[in-house]
């Protein structure tokens, strides 16, 4: 199993990160880590968009689950069985964000894995026949940052980046309305989840810190993306309908 997630993942990834770093990134670390990490969204964006739209529409359904809730407060069943129509009639599934993280989750340890190697000897162990090697690896972003080292801006700034993403998937309310525990809780996680990214960041390379950055960055794009088109009535396989 090992070894095959060697080969899967971590292996190709390391390759094209030292690829992007020899060539386009004119030997620097961050530079490389961007053009890797764009590389990696770009060939996981359907997923990923998928999986936006489906949070935001999620997000936009909770009035009416709140309602089931009142209508069928003491039958749970009947509570579970309208709950899932709802899900069905707009074509959401309220387990599709575990499936993210399940796919993500191999993809983020071996992206760890490359960015702490990566800034030890014996890192460009591995590397394909036709990629050439560099001497070393700096750990310079820009002549500015050390990526070698923890730095409180890139995490402050991936922190920051994760805040606006998960603020843009949220729907507005309407004045005087009532939000109901599920919406209270989608809206505390936009504030919860940056301080997590704080903790666990903090005592990492930046490296790891820009990454996620960078990735998030993505997402925020991702997310304009999937709000203008369920704006315009354009979501492709969910089919949102106000009723």
């Amino acid at each position: 199993m090992i070894s095959l997630y060697n080969e899967i993942l971590y292996r190709p990834l390391l390759n094209v990160l030292v690829f992007f770093y020899k060539t386009i990134a004119f030997e620097d670390l961050g530079l490389a880590i961007i053009f890797m990490t764009i590389l990696i969204r770009l060939l996981l964006f359907p997923l990923f968009h998928k999986s936006a739209r489906h949070q935001t529409v999620m997000q936009s359904l909770q009035p009416r689950i709140k309602k089931i809730q009142e209508d069928h407060k003491g039958d749970k069943e009947k509570q579970m069985r309208a709950t899932m129509a709802v899900y069905k009639e707009h074509g959401v599934s309220p387990f599709s964000g575990f499936l993210l993280i399940l796919i993500q989750l191999p993809v983020l340890i071996a992206i760890y894995q490359i960015f702490w190697k990566s800034l030890k000897p014996g890192a460009l162990e591995g590397l394909y026949g036709f990629i050439v090697p560099p001497a070393s690896i700096g750990t310079s972003f820009l002549g500015l940052i050390n990526l070698g080292e923890k730095s409180i801006l890139m995490v402050a700034l991936a922190a920051l980046a994760q805040y606006f993403q998960a603020k843009m998937s949220l729907p507005r309310v309407d004045g005087g309305r009532v939000l109901s525990p599920a919406e209270r809780a989608s809206r505390q996680m936009v504030f919860i989840g940056p301080v997590i990214t704080l903790v666990i960041f903090y005592n990492l390379p930046a490296a790891i810190s820009l990454y996620w950055l960078v990735a998030t960055v993505f997402s925020i794009v991702q997310q304009r993306i999937v709000n203008k088109q369920i704006a315009n009535g354009k979501s492709g396989t969910i089919n949102q309908k106000n009723n």
